[in-house]
């Protein structure tokens, strides 16, 4: 039985920042990390929320991903930016091209930057609405593991690759669109395989190729997509 446990938004963010400290991962980065996964949770996106912090420090442990590595600015020519992640955590990596996506648009008017061999990045939607906060439209793009077949198959070819839209409004929060190419966000299922809850009917198929229900099955298998 899943048991549920109320705590403050403080105690969320301390169990994310220490849980990552106590794992090979530097303050800086920790603080990034748990500064995205509240936001996600206020925002009601718990696939990439606390839900996320056991496989963080797991791949911190294994390697999979440098805890105590900063970001790198390659280059900044004219609107164009690149970040190297240095095969550390996203978040931070994603603050310091917001960073210079900022400051490049005052001069040019517009920015492009790309970040380079980076983890999960979480919750897209969040990362644009910085941008819309700041008065720019942002558009963001990512590439994942592959995890959809083409429809009628069975075989995972392509990412779930995430998209993400904001702009300002004058008498409004920003407008954020954030939206997978799967039916919905792979952290969907991997929370519910974690509360050991059952999906909707057209999220995903098992790894033979059959529609289901079950959350493990459907990680084992495909997600489903969109259209």
């Amino acid at each position: 039985m899943i048991k549920t446990l109320q705590i403050s938004e403080k105690e969320a963010w301390d169990l994310a920042f220490n849980a990552l400290t106590n794992n090979q991962t530097s303050d800086e980065n920790a603080r990034e990390v748990a500064d995205a996964l509240i936001n996600a949770e206020f925002d009601g996106q718990a696939g990439h929320g606390l839900s996320r912090i056991p496989s963080y420090v797991e791949q911190v442990l294994s390697g999979k991903v440098a805890g105590n590595v900063s970001p790198s600015l390659l280059s900044s020519k004219g609107s164009v930016i690149r970040v190297d992640a240095n095969h550390g955590f996203a978040f931070p990596a994603i603050s310091l091209a917001l960073s210079e996506i900022t400051k490049t648009c005052k001069s040019f008017g517009i920015a492009a930057a790309s970040i380079s061999r980076s983890h999960h990045f979480g919750q897209a939607g969040r990362h644009v609405e910085r941008l819309a906060e700041d008065g720019l439209i942002g558009l963001m793009f990512g590439n994942t593991p592959k995890a959809i077949p083409p429809w009628g198959g069975s075989k995972p070819l392509f990412g779930t690759n995430p998209i993400a839209f904001a702009s300002p409004r004058e008498t409004a929060a920003p407008l954020v669109i954030d939206m997978s190419l799967s039916k919905v966000a792979r952290g969907k299922v991997m929370v519910a395989n974690q509360l050991n809850e059952k999906i909707p009917e057209g999220w995903a198929i098992d790894k033979e190729g059959r529609p289901t229900t079950d959350a493990k099955k459907a990680l084992e298998g495909a997600m489903l997509p969109i259209g």
